[in-house]
């Protein structure tokens, strides 16, 4: 199975997909690890990225995907996943492969992303990314303003998985 945790930057992707993974003896994956080096000048600069500079990126992610889901893997993958049809991308019709959406206010987002250091995504691009979110239909809905082992356990039972 694969677990897609989806969000805009400082949702918690990373620290709830980490926490998930431990928990279940699954490998973590984090998206931003296959940005092509452009990608990431440009968002340590501030300039939010295009659909253009997300191509190669989303096609590289899809190749994983498959190959994971192809190999009976089980990974829990955070990505921002903004748009309908970069998710469509990521094979989320296919069964094994769960969407968890995290979900929060923009004013506890730009807390988190103003307390969050060495990152390159920082708080200015958030606007861009709201702005492009278009928020799932399908999938689980999870809030974000509970302490990080409250939001796991929230996950893994709405997906019938065992709790923290």
């Amino acid at each position: 199975m694969i677990i897609l945790l989806m969000g805009v930057s400082g949702s918690g992707k990373t620290v709830i997909g980490k926490r998930l993974a431990q928990h279940l003896g699954w490998t973590f994956s984090d998206a931003d690890d296959f940005h092509p080096a452009t990608n990431i000048a440009k968002m340590r600069q501030g300039i939010p990225l295009e659909d253009d500079d997300r191509a190669p990126w989303l096609a590289a992610l899809g190749q994983e995907i498959l190959q994971w889901l192809q190999g009976g893997r089980d990974v829990i993958l955070a990505c921002s996943a903004l748009k309908a049809r970069y998710r469509e991308q990521m094979f989320l019709n296919h069964p094994q492969v769960k969407l968890v959406y995290l979900h929060g206010t923009q004013g506890l987002i730009e807390q988190r992303l103003r307390q969050r250091k060495n990152h390159f995504m920082g708080s200015g691009l958030l606007q861009s990314q709201l702005e492009s979110l278009e928020e799932p239909m399908v999938g689980i809905r999870v809030e974000i303003d509970q302490e990080p082992d409250a939001i796991a356990t929230q996950i893994l039972t709405r997906l019938n998985l065992t709790s923290i």
